[in-house]
Formats: structure tokens, C-alpha cells, sequence
């Protein structure tokens, strides 16, 4: 079998994660993260969609880790992303790691809310 290196021309791919942190691009976040375009960092969670929204013309999806198990998200905060025209995707937060790595080596344009595992 061949494997190939994946090449991420844009964004910060996600390389592990585990109790309460996440390794995004090299650099370790502790607590909730928000991953955007040009940038990321901690992130205050549900009540704060301005991250995402104030970058909306850069996105068409958002990926929502909510934690180890998948669950629902606050109203407001999927309203607030929807209002933008941002996509979003609710997942647990292994598998929005996983996904958001496969489409950001596609060169698609996505964003990624974690909430710890």
C-alpha cells in the first residue's frame, strides 16, 4: 500500500487531541477552540458565535465537536451561524477533527468548533 502525505495549502490541520486539549498545527489549545481560515484559538464556547460569523464570506461549513458524545447545540448558536449562510455540522469531536482535516486537504473552505473531549 502507498501512502501520501497530505499537503494542507491553507489552514491549520488538526494532529491529536485528547483530555482537554487539542494539537492544531503544531500548537496545543486547552478548553474549547474555534479553527478559522487565517486563524485559531480558545474560544468561550456556544454563547460566542462571533468568531465564525465575523468570518463568514471564508466559510461554507462549520464542524461542531461537542465534546466525546454528539449533542445538540444551543439555538442561538446554529441560528447565529445559519444567519451568516455558514453550513453546520454537528459530530462529536473525534470525528469533527477527522472531517475537518479531509475536507481542509481538499482545499474546502471550512471551520471547526470543539468543545473538549
Amino acid at each position: 500500500m502507498k501512502f501520501n502525505e497530505i499537503v494542507f495549502d491553507e489552514g491549520r490541520p488538526v494532529d491529536g487531541y485528547g483530555p482537554n486539549f487539542f494539537r492544531i498545527g503544531g500548537e496545543v489549545f486547552k478548553g474549547a477552540v474555534a479553527v478559522l481560515p487565517n486563524s485559531c484559538g480558545t474560544w468561550s464556547g456556544y454563547e460566542d458565535a462571533s468568531p465564525f460569523v465575523s468570518v463568514s464570506t471564508q466559510l461554507d461549513v462549520v464542524f461542531v465537536g461537542t465534546g466525546s458524545v454528539i449533542a445538540q447545540i444551543p439555538t442561538p448558536f446554529r441560528s447565529a451561524l445559519e444567519a451568516a449562510g455558514i453550513g453546520v455540522e454537528i459530530m462529536n469531536s473525534p470525528t469533527a477533527c477527522r472531517t475537518y482535516n479531509v475536507l481542509l486537504s481538499e482545499g474546502r473552505r471550512v471551520g471547526l468548533a470543539l468543545m473538549p473531549v
